[in-house]
């Protein structure tokens, strides 16, 4: 078994997954907020420790940016953690087993790729939309890692140039500046939206559940309430969905994609982000090869990111 662990800036969790891909055991829990690196750290090692025993590597998917492969890690989402030693610290607690540490957003990717929608396919995208933007590549068949492991991180794609929110990236008009979760949900506020408010109409055949069991998550109440037919709400699932056809129509020209995915608590949605989505990238993917991409739902839900870690140890090309 792999002892696989996601790290976000919203949760975290861990488990147990076989060599063929299937999480047989799995906890989370919240990410704590404006905690110091040895308080994030001891709530990691308080839930992987029941999961710790005899396994054959550690596979590890975090926020980014990081030093790769050695796993020094700085999410932008988890302030915390500012070059914290994240692989050296859980190799010291779990001796003789390999342990990898990989942007969460590239496993994501190998997770679609291996065993959800990307199944087959040589050249594709995997992309999460959630507390933050990013992705990962799949080109020939084989990850691409790039010099520094950061290859497909499409969250930094410039969507707005010209007066685009700030990024906390330093730079302005990032498509994560745009459409991960809490920016948009903060843009929403800015024009009107009141977070609070009653919901009382969903849409036919919508799971809005999980917006309902989690009201903290503000992409996700943005979310339920453009269902609602909130109009500022729906205003800003179609800005998200249009920046994301944008980059994407980019990112197909450049890499000849075929593919891409979209998991994460906001791409949940459904049509109304990838209604405008789709509307944008065939507005600008006009080039012959670049029409042929397909763009479609993550298969593997929240376990995507258990799936995508332990692929890092069974599947290390």
């Amino acid at each position: 078994m792999i002892l696989a662990i996601d790290v976000g800036g919203t949760k975290m969790a861990a488990g147990l997954v076989s060599r063929d891909g299937t999480v047989t055991a799995s906890a989370r829990t919240a990410t704590p907020q404006d905690a110091d690196a040895e308080t994030l750290w001891k709530t990691l090692v308080r839930l992987v420790e029941p999961f710790a025993d005899g396994v054959e590597g550690v596979g590890v998917g975090c926020g980014g940016p990081m030093t790769w492969p050695e796993g020094e890690v700085s999410p932008l989402n988890i302030p915390g953690w500012r070059g914290f030693p994240l692989r050296a610290r859980l190799a010291e607690r779990l001796p003789g087993v390999p342990v990898r540490v990989h942007n969460d957003a590239i496993c994501l990717a190998l997770a679609e790729h291996w065993q959800g929608a990307g199944r087959g396919s040589r050249d594709m995208l995997g992309m999460v939309v959630s507390t933050g933007v990013g992705g990962g590549l799949i080109l020939g068949g084989r990850l691409v890692n790039g010099g520094t492991g950061n290859a497909g991180h499409i969250g930094h794609v410039v969507v707005e140039p010209v007066g685009g929110p700030p990024c906390g990236c330093g730079g302005h008009g990032c498509l994560e500046a745009v459409a991960r979760g809490p920016a948009l949900a903060a843009w929403a506020q800015a024009q009107g939206w009141v977070p609070d408010r009653p919901l009382s109409v969903v849409g036919d055949g919508v799971d809005v559940l999980p917006y309902l069991e989690d009201r903290a998550v503000t992409g996700r109440k943005l979310a339920a309430d453009a269902w609602a037919g909130d109009a500022v709400a729906l205003s800003a699932m179609r800005r998200a969905g249009r920046a994301l056809g944008v980059a994407i129509a980019s990112a197909t020209h450049l890499c000849d994609l075929e593919l891409v995915t979209i998991g994460g608590g906001l791409s949940q949605a459904g049509e109304l982000l990838f209604g405008p989505l789709e509307e944008a990238l065939r507005e600008h993917a006009r080039m012959e090869f670049a029409a042929r991409v397909r763009v479609v739902p993550a298969a593997l839900g929240q376990e995507a990111g258990l799936v995508g870690a332990a692929a890092l140890i069974v599947r290390d090309h």
